[in-house]
């Protein structure tokens, strides 16, 4: 039967159904886990201070692992860190089950190259159909659906600088197994406070809730603040300031800041701007931790 099964399927064939099945479950497994959440919080009471305390830890940590590490740092590269920082970001950016780090910067870099033109691989702008289903549909292709759809073939090579380093290979490669251990964490300290009601618990608002709402804050980069909020800025694209996505994100709403500048570190050009992430970069460089920040080539809002 393995070797018929073999001839079937193809190693290649057999990568996509393995790739497919992980992002089906990343997708759909977190908003199972806010239902059942609900359930036991709802019903019967199971949510405390421990869990909220997990939810919030353990979201902020991922989401600095993507604004910082994943976007920031190995897709523009607006400032240089030391390899224990890169590594950390690395692992607390997979955590947020939000793919293989080579993989998200490549598909990011591609973004930026063809932003809101034929070749954005989620872009709700380019046609979905012509009037107000077109929209929804562009909308809902741009917040998930493009996950869903096939990946631009070879997005690694889309970050040869990265490929240079060992380590950030062996990060992008262990993806899964940071990934579950982002859902372990938090289940594992809430045994240890509260028993296994506190590992289930745990497991399922410092894990699952966690990822659910990290995921959507994510993807409302693509979807929200494509389509509404400010322009300050006349780039070339759609992309937008969203007040909303901004704090959820940890500065990431800022979009339209950060497509008239991409390689800056600093996503908020307003002291009102909420850039938790551009914080963390400075707090990093007073430590000597990280170093050559990168600013804005022209003072910031000159086109407000």
């Amino acid at each position: 039967m393995t070797s018929n099964i073999s001839k079937e399927f193809s190693p290649s064939t057999r990568a996509i159904i393995v790739s497919w099945s992980i992002v089906i479950i990343g997708v759909f497994a977190p908003l199972l886990g806010v239902g059942a959440a609900a359930v036991l919080a709802g019903r019967y009471g199971y949510f405390g201070w421990t869990d909220f305390i997990l939810f919030f830890g353990m979201y902020i940590l991922g989401m600095i692992g993507i604004t910082v590490g994943f976007h920031r740092l190995f897709t523009h590269r607006s400032f240089e860190a030391t390899k224990p920082v890169q590594f950390v970001l690395g692992v607390l950016g997979s955590m947020s089950f939000q793919g293989r780090l080579l993989e998200w910067v490549g598909r990011h870099r591609i973004h930026h190259q063809h932003s809101d033109q034929k070749g954005d691989p989620h872009s709700p702008h380019v046609p979905h159909g012509p009037g107000f289903w077109g929209r929804i549909r562009g909308f809902l292709h741009a917040h998930v659906g493009w996950a869903l759809a096939p990946d631009h073939p070879g997005l690694e090579k889309y970050a040869p600088d990265l490929l240079k380093s060992r380590m950030i290979c062996m990060v992008s490669s262990m993806f899964l197994f940071w990934a579950v251990l982002g859902l372990l964490i938090p289940a594992g300290l809430g045994y240890a406070i509260n028993g296994w009601m506190g590992a289930l618990t745990g497991f399922l608002w410092g894990g699952l809730v966690r990822v659910f709402l990290a995921h959507h804050a994510t993807w409302s980069v693509n979807s929200i603040c494509h389509l509404w909020g400010r322009r300050r800025y006349a780039t070339s694209d759609k992309s937008r300031n969203n007040l909303l996505v901004g704090v959820l994100a940890l500065g990431e709403g800022w979009h339209n800041n950060h497509h008239a500048f991409p390689t800056s570190t600093r996503f908020g050009h307003r002291w009102w701007e909420l850039d938790l992430g551009y914080y963390v970069i400075r707090l990093l460089a007073m430590l000597g931790l990280a170093w050559k920040l990168k600013k804005p080539p022209v003072p910031m809002g000159q086109n407000s």
